[in-house]
């Protein structure tokens, strides 16, 4: 048996197939180029669901032809996506217009007004979250500013939901998307009648509720001739792109705790219980494991500057004259705390974990000098993973207990100048695996097909490329260094 999973990013498609035991045959991406991002007005994206579509089904046959198996042999199908998204069907089946995507914040102020409206209490007891810029703020905008396109909807969904809808015709949604949608609530374990009512939305606009490791749907006829997968196979799962994370590197219990450094910085981490103090720096989802009897919530925090302040810092300082590994090294050259330079990293707008404040990036002690570049590039690198101790410290403060991090091998987390510096300061273990996205969610499937008897074998030690441990001599030096830079951070944020 082999199983395909699927990663619908607003830059790309990713698709890998699997086999009965979880060992990838093949990964690819489509198209090579980044999707284009429409912005009709500032602070605005959008994107058409078709496209997505269309790129999935190019992107099936590359890898079916890759693999070199018969289509017939893919048994079951997995799905993760970009978080957040709202995408409008009409009864006619067809998309009403663009995705107002992740990253769109057009309704901010709904989701402010939402939570004033609600109460936090109200809101941290059964949302665990603020509404802020989610999916139900992003339906209730089109409610008040497009009402001839709301007049017409017959369901909205997750970027997920609308893959599973174009497979299978059947429209069904997930605890975990409804929970990053800020429609779930936890109290009851239902659809939240709370957020429906201050909203103003009916609850028939809200697709049928399926279990994660269930057989969800099955492709149709019409989905099996767009997409040359089999028809009648199931779709056995679906998950946002964070949680999906959370489950490619197997991190399933309270304490397992995951972590992305790409152009923003995640961390995410499992908890068991069902309550929150921070109603805005911190989010809490339904993780992909989550039942009634069995809490599992994953708490998220989203840091936005971080490889961006590494990338600006190659492209403006270097000149692009060495590769990131190469600025890695000259990095390590430098002694830890960078010779008394810090640097905040938080240049790309409005940071959750800073109270949506935008307080830039800012650079301190510079000496003419003394400096390098290579000092800056250690101060550099120090900024982002001190911003990711800074973040975890905040979770583990709202209930999240200290474990072992794991990480895939992207980006920051190549610099073991970086990764050194965030197990020493939190004194744990980090474990590099070697997993993708979309192979997380191809091993979700075979997960809910029943191959695996236990969540134990979706990794194994070939998939673990590297561990960190802390640096017992250095922790005094790393300690000193981390505080000062605190201390800058909190000045600036207190004034």
């Amino acid at each position: 048996m082999k199983f395909i999973g699927y990663d619908v990013g607003s830059s790309s498609i990713k698709a890998s197939i699997v086999d009965s035991q979880g060992k990838l045959i093949v990964h690819a991406k489509y198209p090579e180029h980044e999707m284009p991002i429409h912005s009709p007005k500032v602070g605005w994206a959008e994107q058409n669901p078709e496209e997505w579509w269309q790129n999935l089904r190019i992107l099936t046959q590359k890898v079916i032809a890759e693999s070199k198996i018969n289509k017939n042999e893919i048994k079951g199908i997995g799905i993760s996506y970009q978080m957040h998204g709202l995408v409008l069907i009409g009864k006619d089946k067809k998309v009403l217009r663009p995705s107002i995507i992740w990253c769109d914040s057009r309704a901010v102020q709904i989701g402010n007004w939402a939570f004033n409206e609600i109460g936090e209490e109200v809101c941290m007891k059964e949302l665990l979250n603020s509404p802020g810029n989610f999916t139900a703020s992003k339906l209730k905008w089109i409610k008040e500013n497009e009402p001839e396109i709301y007049e017409k909807i017959w369901k909205f969904m997750l970027p997920g939901d609308f893959i599973a809808f174009k497979l299978s015709e059947e429209l069904t949604t997930s605890i975990t998307g409804l929970s990053e949608a800020i429609l779930w609530d936890f109290e009851k374990n239902q659809v939240s009648e709370t957020m429906l009512s201050h909203l103003g939305i009916d609850q028939s606009l809200v697709s049928n509720v399926v279990e994660n490791f269930s057989e969800q749907c099955y492709v149709s006829k019409q989905g099996a001739e767009e997409s040359g997968l089999p028809e009648g196979i199931p779709i056995y799962y679906r998950a946002g792109d964070q949680p999906n994370n959370a489950f490619s590197l197997n991190v399933m219990n309270p304490g397992e705790i995951a972590a992305t450094g790409g152009t923003s910085g995640v961390v995410y981490g499992v908890t068991n219980h069902s309550s929150s103090k921070e109603s805005v720096r911190v989010n809490n989802f339904a993780h992909i494991n989550h039942t009634k009897e069995q809490v599992r919530i994953g708490k998220m925090l989203c840091l936005n500057g971080a490889g961006i302040q590494y990338s600006w810092l190659r492209h403006q300082v270097d000149q692009k004259r060495h590769s990131y590994q190469e600025l890695n090294d000259l990095a390590s050259k430098i002694p830890i705390g960078s010779d008394g330079i810090i640097v905040l990293p938080f240049g790309n707008g409005a940071e959750r974990v800073l109270n949506n404040k935008d307080i830039g990036s800012s650079v301190f002690n510079l000496n003419f000098n003394r400096h390098t570049s290579e000092h800056l590039f250690r101060a550099g690198l120090e900024g982002i993973a001190y911003s990711f101790v800074y973040g975890t410290e905040i979770l583990m403060a709202d209930g999240l207990q200290k474990g072992v991090i794991k990480a895939g091998g992207d980006n920051l987390f190549r610099s073991s100048l970086f990764t050194q510096s965030i197990a020493t300061l939190l004194d744990t273990e980090i474990r590099i695996i070697d997993s993708t996205g979309s192979t997380g969610a191809a091993r979700a499937a075979a997960m809910g097909a029943g191959a695996f008897e236990s969540q134990n074998e979706i990794l194994t030690e070939k998939d673990i490329l590297k561990s960190y441990y802390p640096d017992t001599h250095g922790y005094d030096q790393y300690k000193e260094s981390y505080e000062y830079w605190k201390s800058k951070l909190l000045q600036i944020i207190n004034n």
